[in-house]
């Protein structure tokens, strides 16, 4: 499963956003169970906060942990909060070797 982070929109701030994003993804994350990987993927997103990634992506991390993988991005934002959310919650997000075009 593809999660496209850029339909949320190109401005992903706020912890109340990152909330609501991950609630309306939630009925489509049902499906993904047993080996299937969950990937994230950053394209189209210009600004990614800490809060916003905090609220969607740490509750992925706890309940998929390894089989959640991060398309590797050349955005700044997305590369400084991704960076701060391992520091601060303590582990390091799988990303992938693939780069975004």
């Amino acid at each position: 499963m593809i999660i496209k982070l850029g339909k949320f929109g190109a401005t992903l701030t706020s912890r109340q956003l990152g909330k609501e994003a991950l609630s309306a993804f939630r009925p489509s994350l049902s499906g993904a169970g047993g080996e299937e990987v969950v990937e994230v993927d950053f394209n189209g997103v210009n600004t990614f906060s800490p809060s916003w990634g905090d609220e969607f992506l740490t509750p992925l991390v706890k309940k998929y942990g390894k089989k959640l993988i991060l398309k590797r991005s050349d955005n700044a934002s997305v590369i400084a909060t991704l960076e701060f959310l391992e520091e601060i919650n303590n582990y390091k997000f799988n990303i992938s070797e693939n780069r975004l075009k």
